[in-house]
């Protein structure tokens, strides 16, 4: 598997060389590494940029002008070829947190002086020891909640600093066993399968042995700020897969872009995962006539024969704005109510 290394390795430097650059080197690194013909996707107010230039004049210089001294804290890179198109492409996964001081405004979202953390997820695309691709997800709902203007009803779940893998072995720089990578990929082809057989019945409420066929009784789901982290499959489907079931209809899944496994580790993202209809309740909105898209991550770890911990973003700015809540435009209402 030396183009799985291969990949990683060029990722790595990559981001290792931006991650340490200056403003004024950007450009200069990105061109080392990331194609003329580089094609980023971003959450909601960014969605889809041509060029290297572009996406560090549109996101990455005003990020790092909000939160200085910008840390990359990295859990979780693997790499593997994408099971969407058969192995045709290899696509790197990164996950964890950009780290930084949140000393001037970003998006409306207001600047606290103090340190913050923001989730992230990053997928890339490798061809001709180019970077060609990416796919960047973060929760900007969870960087409102630090800054202490919230836009959303109370969560479910419960919101904070999510940690790493339980085992602590989530940065696979090196090789892995072949076997693993291939177990660990038909286990969460097993489950996809297994969900996907009930989207259509709404009002069926999934059974917990249904879901522990793939995922450990005290698995833990880490969810986007909005619904929030449960524990256990009681809780999980408690506080989350219950609402999602019984307050979402017509739901249609449109697959992934791309879904890759390396060892215990598995991670897809979809341009969107799937579609569905708001019947009132589902994060506080009122019941919808359309559909609305969704754009999802799932990352999972494979514990012996079945899922232990999953890490999940989901542009819920991209879901709410479809719906006729902009919660930027939320946000300065809130910043404009007495203290």
């Amino acid at each position: 598997m030396d183009h799985i290394q291969a990949a990683k390795e060029i990722v790595r430097r990559h981001c290792e060389a931006f991650d340490e650059a200056t403003d004024d080197q950007l450009e200069e690194i990105g061109g080392k590494s990331l194609s003329d013909r580089f094609f980023w996707r971003g959450m909601h107010p960014f969605y889809e940029i041509e060029g290297a230039a572009s996406v560090i004049q549109t996101f990455w210089r005003p990020l790092r002008r909000s939160l200085t001294s910008l840390q990359r804290r990295e859990d979780i890179f693997f790499a593997g070829e994408n099971d969407v198109d058969g192995g045709a492409s290899v696509w790197t996964c990164s996950m964890g947190h950009f780290m930084g001081l949140f000393d001037n405004d970003w998006l409306g979202i207001p600047a606290t002086g103090r340190m913050a953390f923001l989730r992230y997820a990053e997928f890339f695309k490798i061809e001709n020891d180019e970077i060609v691709e990416s796919a960047f997800f973060c929760d900007l709902i969870g960087l409102m909640h630090q800054a202490g203007c919230y836009p959303l009803p109370p969560m479910t779940g419960s919101n904070f600093v999510y940690p790493g893998p339980r085992t602590h072995d989530g940065l696979q720089f090196g090789p892995v066993t072949p076997d693993e990578t291939i177990a660990t990929l038909a286990l969460v082809n097993r489950m996809i399968e297994d969900l996907s057989s009930i989207n259509h019945m709404d009002d069926y409420l999934c059974p917990p042995d249904l879901l522990a066929r793939t995922w450990h009784d005290d698995m833990i789901w880490y969810g986007p700020c909005g619904i929030g982290a449960s524990y256990t499959i009681t809780r999980y489907q408690e506080q989350h897969q219950y609402p999602f079931r019984l307050n979402l209809t017509d739901k249609t899944y449109n697959g992934h872009v791309a879904r890759i496994a390396e060892g215990k580790y598995c991670g897809f993202f979809g341009w969107s995962n799937l579609r569905n209809r708001n019947k009132g309740g589902f994060l506080g909105l009122p019941a919808a006539q359309e559909s609305a898209e969704m754009r999802i991550v799932d990352i999972y770890r494979r514990h012996e024969d079945k899922l232990a911990e999953n890490w999940v973003f989901i542009d819920l700015p991209h879901y709410l704005a479809q719906q006729g809540l902009d919660v930027f435009a939320r946000l300065k209402e809130l910043r404009r109510l007495p203290a």
